[in-house]
């Protein structure tokens, strides 16, 4: 284990943002090319690398999942390994799936599986939701196309090692909406010589924060969270014509995330209509819903042996573009206790727990071997 907790600070102090992983990916093919894998596959989908390991016998094919980007919030911890670059850190603890990987890989190194192939999978871009379309887009990816997809999160306030499963929606589905107004400035002593947006501004903003589950006739939940707007500038003799909102909407299932985005395009069509104003719709960081097939998350029930188990009633609110690998292939993302003392992830305190290294590991050694049979 102490090449991979060694592999984890060395991420964690050259940590890279979303789309711009090239270092990152090298310390991993560094790490890889030693232990002398089936194949090793560069630039999948970007910076992706995916380290085939292989049983002498046919069977199915197992991926295993684990991020390679970081955050744009600044290191507060202090230690040997903080972050050596300002505005940049590992505050969702990437670095730590990818050390469990490296765990993992050394086990799988020193013992084959007896038959199938095991994928170890470094996704880019997890943050933006960009990383898992575009390894699926590479069309390298039908090398190793997989047979059962299986991927962790670490999760502050949960025990140490617990393990956190849910059948159906795990995480939820999530996009950012980037809309924008524009009419014409005006005289500020004379404002009906122009067309401002700062009406429809309003009523956008009030009713989309006012769109729930209930909106859709949905018992999940479901809401739309302003997380900025603008409106001219600070010039007092000038009305504005322009304006800006940002807005994230949020579901549990695919299904409701459809009606919200048609009831979202209705209020800002109608609103920008009623204010004479042209407007456009931008949607980014889009994630589908993360949903689990039964028969995968029993493959984890089945490989938890000393770690307890707890199972939800409820999705989690974050979302993961994992979903990209459920919506095609059987697989689960399961959660992993971080501690309960531990700070919460994307805050500048977060670290990733060193201890958690080697159960993770365990943990999904066993799920290789059940899946392999």
């Amino acid at each position: 284990m102490n090449r991979a907790i060694e592999l984890r600070h060395q991420l964690h102090q050259n940590p890279e943002l979303s789309g711009g992983e090239a270092k990152t990916a090298e310390r991993i093919i560094r790490f890889f090319t030693p232990l002398c894998p089936e194949a090793l596959i560069k630039k999948l989908g970007g910076n992706g690398i995916a380290v085939v390991f292989s049983g002498n016998d046919p069977g199915p094919t197992v991926l295993l999942r684990a991020e390679l980007d970081a955050l744009p919030i600044q290191e507060t911890i202090d230690g040997p390994y903080r972050s050596i670059y300002p505005n940049i850190s590992h505050k969702c603890g990437h670095d730590g799936h990818m050390a469990i990987l490296a765990a993992v890989g050394i086990k799988l190194a020193a013992k084959r599986p007896l038959q199938g192939r095991v994928v170890l999978l470094f996704q880019p871009a997890e943050e933006t939701g960009a990383g898992a379309a575009a390894v699926i887009a590479d069309p390298r990816y039908a090398e190793i196309a997989p047979d059962l997809v299986f991927a962790l999160h670490n999760l502050p306030g949960f025990p140490l090692g617990q393990v956190v499963i849910r059948d159906g929606t795990f995480a939820s589905a999530s996009r950012g909406i980037t809309i924008k107004l524009s009419g014409a400035t005006a005289h500020a002593a004379q404002p009906e010589t122009g067309c401002s947006p700062a009406l429809a501004m309003a009523q956008i903003i009030t009713r989309l924060s006012g769109l729930s589950a209930q909106s859709f006739a949905s018992a999940e939940a479901a809401f739309v969270t302003i997380v900025g707007a603008q409106l001219g500038s600070k010039s007092f003799g000038t009305a504005p014509g322009k304006a800006e909102i940002w807005a994230t909407l949020r579901s549990e299932t695919d299904a409701v995330m459809e009606s919200m985005i048609a009831e979202t395009e209705q209020i800002i069509s109608a609103a920008a209509f009623a204010s004479s104003l042209d407007y456009s719709i931008n949607y980014s960081d889009i994630f589908q819903a993360t949903v689990n097939s039964q028969s995968a998350n029993d493959v984890i029930r089945s490989s938890c042996r000393n770690e307890s188990v707890v199972e939800p009633a409820k999705p989690f609110r974050w979302s993961e573009d994992f979903g990209c690998f459920t919506s095609m292939t059987s697989g689960a993302l399961f959660g992993i206790g971080a501690g309960k003392g531990s700070a919460e992830l994307h805050n500048s305190h977060y670290d990733f727990p060193d201890a958690l290294i080697e159960p993770a590991a365990q943990l999904f050694c066993e799920i290789i071997d059940r899946s392999l049979g």
